[in-house]
């Protein structure tokens, strides 16, 4: 069975090399891998110097390693034709353009992006059998918080449209064959059986972020992101999903001590900067700093990105969810 493995993160703190680089170690400790990028400005074309779809490919290059990247953006209007296609079957020809209407702008509201990928992302879950871990490459911390919270509180909605759809069920019968005949119309009701597929998807769903998930955050050693990740480490922690470790990514090299001139020393200043931060980092924080990746100057690609996963010091072996 598939373990999955998450990195998130502000925008630009550089999660998809982070995770393309773990990526490369699990399929270098012998497990067949899959990366998902669910950011909308995806990076992982650029990373293997290679075009993905929102289908799995394998990866040139690396035996067992297979990618992909979701288009939010699709995922939103492919989520607005499957619900037109379902309700107009179930809906008389009267209600049809009613309810488009309403879908359209439904659908142009906030939440619709994480309930569209949320599909896509369960989906994922539900067919990574030929993979021993799947590696997410998640879009900025906040929509990857919300998406990450919504098993639970989609549970609690679903439960209460349920109770609302069986009340007014059962109004209807009384009204219309009243106490005495035997009720049917419960039964088959279309509408419980989707909001039931629904609530098994959101249990699916959070049973797997739980039990068979690890969190990562990655960060840069700047205040913005600090202050980033902080909040990100208290809203995962309400959520009962624990950060295992974070990366600190893109930490300044430091000059040669023969080096002097401007440059140098402006290097040495900025080194010394950031050694503050990460032992802020490491006092103030209960997560554990688990790497610590220094700036490349040439693109992320290539012997580079294997270079990086070998800075990472996050054991494919040890990095096992809660339970098994």
């Amino acid at each position: 069975m598939a373990t999955f493995t998450f990195f998130g993160g502000k925008g630009g703190v550089g999660k998809t090399t982070v995770s393309s680089a773990y990526a490369l170690e699990c399929v270098e400790a012998g497990l067949e891998t899959l990366v998902v990028s669910t950011d909308p400005a995806h990076s992982t074309a650029d990373v293997f110097d290679q075009e993905f779809s929102d289908e799995p490919q394998p990866v040139e290059g690396y035996d067992g390693l297979s990618a992909m990247e979701i288009d939010p953006e699709q995922e939103v209007q492919d989520h607005l034709m499957d619900l037109r296609r379902q309700l107009n079957s179930q809906l008389s020809a009267a209600m049809v353009n009613e309810v488009d209407i309403q879908l359209e702008m439904a659908h142009q509201t906030p939440g619709a992006y994480e309930a569209a990928l949320f599909d896509r992302f369960v989906e994922v879950m539900r067919n990574a059998d030929p993979y021993d871990r799947v590696v997410f490459d998640t879009s900025p911390t906040g929509s990857t918080l919300r998406l990450l919270a919504l098993p639970e509180l989609l549970e609690r909605w679903i439960d209460r449209l349920m109770d609302k759809r069986r009340r007014s069920i059962d109004l209807f019968e009384k009204a219309a064959i009243g106490n005495q005949e035997p009720r049917r119309v419960m039964e088959g009701d279309p509408i419980l059986a989707r909001l039931q597929g629904r609530k098994e998807r959101f249990e699916f769903a959070g049973e797997v972020l739980r039990e068979d998930a690890s969190f990562y955050l990655v960060l840069n050693p700047d205040e913005l992101s600090i202050r980033e990740t902080a909040r990100s480490l208290e809203t995962l922690g309400e959520a009962e999903l624990p950060v295992r470790g974070l990366v600190v990514n893109r930490l300044t090299p430091e000059p040669e001590p023969h080096e002097e001139g401007r440059g140098a020393t402006y290097l040495r200043d900025r080194v010394e900067t950031e050694r503050e931060r990460l032992e802020y980092i490491e006092r103030e924080f209960d997560t554990p700093v688990v790497a610590t990746i220094e700036t490349r100057v040439a693109e992320v690609r290539g012997s580079i990105l294997e270079d990086v996963a070998g800075e990472l010091e996050i054991s494919v072996g040890d990095d096992q969810p809660r339970t098994t």
